[in-house]
């Protein structure tokens, strides 16, 4: 009998808003993405739901200026859970040095207005950078969605930059620099895969 957990079958890009009124109109519930804009929202997202061309990667950072929604399918490939149907949903980054100061302005309320007037966001994925050490930016958004009282989640990204020592060696920074439980924080390449199961499972029990 196979090992019980889920996985992504199915997603599809739905729309992409700027206000409440334009987000779709289906109750499913929501996980989300937060980060840089260099961080690797969209090859994240692609990574989870095996499909390079779902979410628009650009090489410019910061050319998300929407909230995008992706519907997905997920199944329990090892139990008799079934299926679950939710969004995923790609926010507009933050910290890009060269976007003008309105802009930045702009993304800075597209993303407040969605965490908090979304009833269906059910768990929101902060991904940074497992390259680096804590930027301001990635500690001011945390410690502000956790006053918001928002179910986050950590993700370390790019963790094939750099050696399984190494990325070992940074994760345990990061988490102590946010105070964060190790176990709870996944790392993840979306050029290996590595940490998708574990982020699925993450995404589906949150929901």
């Amino acid at each position: 009998m196979p090992e019980q957990g889920w996985d992504i079958i199915k997603a599809r890009y739905v729309t992409s808003a700027v206000a409440p009124a334009q987000y779709p109109p289906d109750g499913w519930p929501e996980a989300a993405f937060i980060g840089r804009s260099n961080v690797g929202k969209s090859s994240l997202i692609n990574s989870l739901c095996r499909n390079g061309r779902l979410a628009k990667v650009s090489g410019s950072p910061g050319k998300t200026r929407t909230v995008n929604f992706f519907a997905v399918q997920a199944k329990d490939t090892g139990g008799d859970a079934g299926f679950k149907q939710f969004f995923l949903v790609d926010l507009p980054g933050y910290g890009f040095a060269k976007a003008s100061k309105a802009d930045k302005s702009a993304w800075a309320e597209f993303i407040r207005l969605y965490i908090t007037s979304s009833r269906r966001l059910k768990i929101l994925c902060q991904l940074i950078d497992i390259r680096h050490d804590l930027m301001k930016n990635d500690r001011e958004c945390y410690e502000w969605l956790a006053g918001e009282g928002v179910p986050v989640r950590v993700v370390l990204t790019k963790a094939d930059k750099l050696s399984a020592a190494a990325a070992a060696a940074q994760k345990a920074r990061l988490c102590r620099a946010l105070s964060l439980d190790p176990a709870q924080t996944i790392v993840y390449s979306a050029v290996k895969n590595t940490g998708r199961a574990e982020l699925i499972g993450n995404i589906v029990r949150g929901l």
